[in-house]
């Protein structure tokens, strides 16, 4: 039987120490896919989106075809997935979105910030935290009050 998507998180970088660099993330309801879509450098004079072709091939593939799209690709099966946590961020601060699994005894915990076109998919954490499939996974949403 072929895996189900369950959602789509779009539009996300994460910082690295001289770059950026731009991931999709499709859940399915075996696994989370991690796609890398592009790098950017960090300077401000450098930083650019360059991930939107990366991204319009994700949607148009299969599930089973995303690993093979880039080297880098990853998969963390789904048992595996401790926490999703969505920071909303305000008008000065773009969101954030941590994802933390077990990983060889350990946890591994990204932390994905927002491209400045991209919107916080509060609705898609919100869908899979009611997902039972997904019941063993702590998740959150936090929404700024304040401006900063």
């Amino acid at each position: 039987m072929a895996e189900t998507r369950l959602a789509h998180f779009t539009q996300w970088f994460r910082q690295r120490p001289t770059s950026l660099e731009f991931w999709e993330v499709v859940v399915t309801d075996e696994r989370l896919v991690w796609c890398f879509v592009g790098e950017s450098f960090s300077s401000l004079l450098l930083r650019a989106d360059v991930g939107e072709t990366g991204r319009r091939e994700i949607e148009n593939r299969a599930t089973d075809e995303l690993l093979t799209l880039n080297e880098e690709n990853f998969a963390v099966p789904l048992a595996d997935v401790r926490r999703i946590d969505l920071d909303e961020g305000s008008r000065f601060r773009r969101a954030s979105l941590t994802i933390a699994w077990e990983d060889d005894g350990g946890v591994e915990e990204w932390k994905l910030s927002n491209t400045s076109d991209g919107d916080s998919q509060r609705d898609v954490v919100e869908s899979l935290a009611a997902d039972e499939r997904l019941a063993h996974v702590d998740s959150s949403v936090a929404a700024r009050r304040r401006l900063f």
